[in-house]
């Protein structure tokens, strides 16, 4: 049964989007050449497909309880009570933080027929939780088939006008989540949402791509940092800029502990050797530890920002290591932090968040050491980064500052500042209709 303050969290939820939603789209104005290819129309959906969902959000045990996490239209509560710009956010919500967010999008219209883009405010991920671990389970391949029968019903012309390709929706999982091919019997892991053919056609806004993304494009983890004005934001980066990095790397997570070898478990052996060899005593003695390690083991890190945050801010260089996926939230938690990230290999992130991360720009904020080479040819992560000038160092850091606004999430409901500065949110929906746009 949710506790009082998840019925409370729900409340709100409902009373915003039933009551709220209209004005606030109606209170934005925006003059029609500034609108022009950019008018986005959400689609009025029943509510099983998005507000009846969050109600189960603690019926599946085996996974987290995500009612926790529901205040504050998805960001979660706040890690103390003094703060406001710090929550305990869970990345699975992210379609209700997106779905709170778009509602402020200058350039909304109730008219489908003047839309660049439909947004579809479905909470798939939420939904996919009862093929995942509920009673749904040997119907994966059922998933999504609800919602074609609606929108091919009711009002079918705006699905039909451009055969879907106009249509987006936020996904909360990684796409392989959502992969399940339809004719595998017995089913396996996932559901088959984006392998129905019906569902080609649209975008799909997911935490990891596969590596064919012709119908998804992955958008950052959300971190624990939502700032809501301009002074708050330039007061962290104030605190980044001046923070003492006494380590040289850092290592947030688990894993590793397996006797065959993988690079978590290179990291480690690394991070617990006190014999780092071919160290430069006049760049070394910068440090007072060669790596630092936060073990995230079981989760005890999901929704405690504070584990982590505070040895990223005094460490040079995060490690971005692979895991049951490639990608990781902690990517985004060290950019935050302005932790230089080093990454093992490109799945992790440059061939996943390209409108977020520029592709062509990885060299100046990231090291990227192939795994192969730690794992097994013995190459030591810590001579690498200590062989990086102390400039070079300085200069990627800011570049990773420079980064920051890019990869979070602002509050809902910012001051004019701050929403005159891109965030991921933003730079989503230019991706998502200049994608729109290139095809239709």
């Amino acid at each position: 049964m949710a506790s009082k303050s998840t019925v409370t969290a729900l409340t709100i939820i409902f009373f915003f989007f039933f009551f709220i939603e209209p004005n606030v789209s109606q209170q934005i104005s925006t003059v029609d050449s500034e609108c022009a290819g950019r008018w986005i129309h959400i689609r009025t959906l029943p509510s099983r497909f998005n507000l009846d969902l969050l109600s189960t959000c603690n019926r599946y045990p085996i996974t987290d309880d995500l009612c926790p996490y529901l205040s504050n239209h998805g960001l979660g509560p706040k890690t103390h009570t003094r703060t406001r710009s710090w929550y305990r956010t869970d990345p699975l919500l992210l379609e209700l933080i997106f779905h709170r967010r778009i509602l402020e999008y200058p350039c909304l219209t109730p008219d489908p027929n003047l839309a660049s883009a439909v947004y579809l405010p479905y909470y798939a991920g939420i939904d996919s939780l009862r093929y995942l671990y509920g009673p749904d389970v040997n119907s994966s391949a059922d998933h999504g088939s609800d919602l074609l029968e609606f929108l091919t019903r009711d009002s079918p012309e705006i699905w039909s006008r451009r055969s879907g390709h106009d249509h987006f929706l936020v996904m909360a999982r990684p796409a392989w989540d959502f992969s399940q091919p339809l004719t595998v019997d017995p089913p396996i892991w996932g559901t088959s949402f984006l392998e129905r053919p019906e569902f080609f056609n649209l975008t799909a806004l997911t935490l990891e791509s596969r590596f064919w993304p012709w119908q998804e494009q992955a958008v950052p983890y959300p971190t624990s940092f939502h700032p809501h004005s301009l002074p708050f934001l330039e007061s962290w980066i104030r605190r980044v800029r001046r923070s003492r990095r006494t380590s040289l790397m850092l290592f947030a997570g688990g894993g590793g502990t397996s006797s065959s070898p993988n690079i978590r478990r290179s990291i480690r052996l690394e991070c617990t050797s006190t014999n780092v060899t071919g160290t430069e005593p006049e760049i070394s003695s910068d440090f007072g530890k060669i790596c630092d390690f936060v073990d995230c083991s079981n989760g005890i890190c999901e929704h405690d920002p504070i584990r982590f945050m505070r040895p990223m801010l005094q460490s040079s260089f995060c490690l971005q290591p692979p895991g049951d996926t490639p990608t990781r939230k902690a990517t985004f938690d060290g950019i935050i932090a302005g932790c230089i990230p080093v990454f093992f290999e490109d799945q992790t992130a440059k061939m996943q968040y390209r409108w977020h991360l520029p592709e062509e720009e990885f060299s100046e904020f990231s090291v990227t050491i192939p795994k192969e080479d730690v794992v097994f040819r013995g190459v030591s992560i810590a001579d690498v980064l200590m062989k990086i000038p102390r400039e070079e160092v300085e200069r990627m850091r800011e570049r990773v500052i420079e980064m920051m606004p890019r990869v979070m999430y602002r509050r809902h409901g910012s001051s004019m500042g701050l929403m005159n500065k891109k965030d991921a949110v933003d730079i989503a929906i230019d991706g998502v209709l200049h994608k729109i746009n290139s095809r239709v």
